[in-house]
């Protein structure tokens, strides 16, 4: 089976799954969006709000923030892939549950990266840069800024995977002074796409 044909598999199936309680909240669930030869993948921590209603990833108030931080560094949206750990949206907007985390990881985001296979991936926040470090057997993450900053080699679903954690484009929404940290991150992420040719 091709890969897109493969992605859009995963797809159907996050978007008719029940196998944990998020599934009765939601309006839609956020598969992700973009391309299945995408040399970068991002991964956030669930869909919010807008999320919810469009049934796409990144579209509210921290999508326009991403949007214009892939644009400064020169890396198309469409170029990329972009998900969530989690592919429905917590009541609230609260963290999610470690069930809700790993239920959707083993059933949809591992399978994601895997058939994709990237060749950096981002962690958009402190739930993604947690999940996907303690799969490779990296140490615990209690706070996303003692690992932000670093491009960490990783093994991950098989894969050797250059892992930027950065902060989540929301910080900034809260408190501005994450800003330039932010600024940063993409930076960084801007020097291994040109070490690796990718931009």
């Amino acid at each position: 089976m091709r890969k897109a044909e493969s992605m859009e598999k995963i797809a159907h199936q996050v978007k008719t799954c029940t196998r944990c309680p998020l599934s009765k909240g939601r309006k839609n669930a956020v598969p992700g969006e973009g391309s299945v030869k995408a040399k970068v993948v991002f991964v956030g921590e669930a869909p919010g709000y807008w999320e919810d209603l469009k049934g796409l990833p990144f579209v509210g108030a921290a999508g326009k923030v991403l949007d214009g931080l892939l644009t400064w560094i020169g890396l198309a949206r469409e170029s990329v892939f972009i998900t969530n750990v989690v592919k429905c949206r917590p009541p609230e907007n609260r963290d999610p549950l470690a069930l809700e985390i790993a239920t959707c990881t083993s059933l949809y985001l591992d399978h994601q990266i895997r058939l994709i296979a990237p060749k950096v991936l981002v962690t958009l926040g402190r739930h993604s840069t947690a999940y996907i470090f303690w799969r490779a057997g990296v140490r615990r993450v209690e706070s996303i800024a003692e690992f932000r900053g670093e491009v960490y080699d990783v093994k991950f679903v098989n894969l050797r995977i250059a892992v930027v954690p950065m902060y989540h484009p929301a910080s900034v929404l809260h408190n501005p002074r994450y800003r330039d940290g932010l600024e940063s991150d993409f930076q960084l992420l801007k020097k291994e796409l040109l070490k690796r040719r990718i931009i």
